[in-house]
């Protein structure tokens, strides 16, 4: 596994492997890699004939009162672990290269930004949207991937190919979960085992959710209630910022007739912020 630290220098070999038609596949990651990150390097591995991983914890996506500088950082494990899965370029850029002295562009998709995540984390998504913009930029892949549980990541970056044509098909991949429903999230080291065995109650509450929707009963105001009823009632729940069903498409508030729900949640289990979400269809079987 060959390790970049330069963008110029990816750069070079990503073009230089282009021109030779061999197919550029991306991972772009912040590192404390789990299975759920390594289900991506999986599926880029297998699609691609050069699999690229990039490691960088982005300071832009994150705002003043929040966790960069506690953000897990096993760097020396997640090598070990990407050379298993036969990554060909590992990219470990730091600051001074991603945002070197007199930085001043930025790149936001509108409208989407400041919906669910966005309305809590001002400024989050157009950190992400800068610096999936400047990766692409600098990996050229042809593919790039990423998780479901990052739903509206995945959605405002796809909205960003689409808006600036570029050449890069974004594929979005189940997410992966523990044996008790948990997403998986370098996040969950942050919870205690009371904590941890509290957060199953957001995969219960999309489950029960989910069933719902597939039985056609619930109308959309008293699902969100039965679903937000599950969260308080766990004690150890001590915030709930958004528990609805959702248009997959705009993110807003779904109406009665529309047949694929997204269904989300983010809350904090003492001071850690988790998310998760199920796409689902009405009147479906499982």
């Amino acid at each position: 596994m060959e390790i970049i630290r330069i963008p110029r220098i990816l750069q070079d070999v990503a073009i230089t492997h282009r021109m030779h038609g061999r197919k550029v596949g991306f991972v772009a990651t912040m590192g404390a890699l789990h299975e759920g990150h390594l289900s991506l390097v999986k599926m880029c591995r297998e699609e691609s004939d050069v699999a690229v991983v990039s490691i960088y914890v982005n300071p832009a996506q994150f705002g003043p009162s929040e966790d960069l500088a506690q953000y897990p950082r096993t760097l020396e494990e997640d090598r070990e672990k990407l050379k298993k899965e036969n990554v060909d370029i590992l990219f470990l850029p730091d600051d001074s290269l991603m945002y070197p002295e007199g930085f001043s562009t930025c790149v936001e998709v509108g409208g989407l930004s400041g919906k669910l995540c966005g309305a809590f984390r001002p400024g989050h998504f157009r950190g992400v949207a800068t610096v999936v913009a400047k990766l692409f930029q600098i990996v050229s892949p042809v593919r790039a991937y990423f998780g479901q549980k990052d739903y509206q990541q995945a959605l405002i970056i796809r909205r960003l190919v689409k808006d600036l044509n570029m050449a890069v098909e974004v594929v979005v991949c189940p997410t992966v979960r523990e044996a008790d429903g948990l997403a998986m999230s370098s996040r969950n080291r942050y919870l205690g085992k009371e904590e941890r065995q509290a957060a199953t109650v957001i995969f219960q509450t999309l489950t029960k959710g989910s069933e719902a929707v597939r039985s056609g009963i619930l109308k959309i105001d008293a699902l969100e209630e039965e679903m937000c009823g599950m969260l308080r009632a766990e004690p150890l729940v001590s915030e709930i910022q958004y528990c609805s069903a959702y248009d997959p498409e705009t993110l807003d508030e779904i109406g009665e007739t529309s047949d694929t729900i997204l269904l989300a949640v983010a809350l904090k289990i003492g001071g850690t912020r988790l998310i998760d979400n199920m796409l689902v269809r009405r009147g479906a079987e499982k």
